[in-house]
């Protein structure tokens, strides 16, 4: 098995015993070396947001002082759901690996698949578009901005 995948078993176990949350571990890696290790926190913070992906994110970005993640790799239990997506995908985390795949989670009662209907459900309705546009125009002509 995978060195860093195995670690994040390890994690995931570790948070399934202590009745943290859910069976997921993530492992971030850069450059060879662990970074940080994290389980899902889900049931222990009462914070929906609290996935092993998240939680992991958030270890490496503030031991790295950045949230440029893209000189990284992640290894989690299971593939991430899209809201773990969409943090990997800001963060440009460069390469995921994972073992069980959402379908896997999914078998054992996780929502993974109602979420991506509510997902597309909940977009919901563009309203007051120029007001909020005026924002954006701000933001833009902000000459010490820094993009992330």
């Amino acid at each position: 098995m995978n060195k860093f995948l195995k670690q994040a078993v390890q994690e995931g176990l570790k948070g399934v015993k202590s009745g943290a949350g859910g069976p997921f571990g993530a492992v971030m890696v850069k450059d060879g070396k662990v970074i940080a290790k994290a389980h899902n926190m889900v049931l222990k913070t009462k914070d929906p947001t609290a996935h092993a992906e998240i939680n992991v994110i958030r270890k490496a970005s503030k031991r790295l002082k950045t949230f440029d993640l893209s000189s990284c790799d992640l290894y989690s239990v299971s593939e991430p759901c899209s809201m773990c997506m969409s943090a990997i995908h800001w963060t440009r985390i460069r390469k995921v690996y994972y073992g069980c795949k959402r379908k896997d989670a999914r078998k054992i009662g996780f929502r993974d698949e109602s979420i991506d209907r509510a997902i597309d459900k909940a977009r919901g309705k563009s309203i007051d578009r120029k007001e909020c546009l005026e924002l954006f125009r701000v933001w833009e002509s902000k000459e010490d901005k820094v993009m992330y």
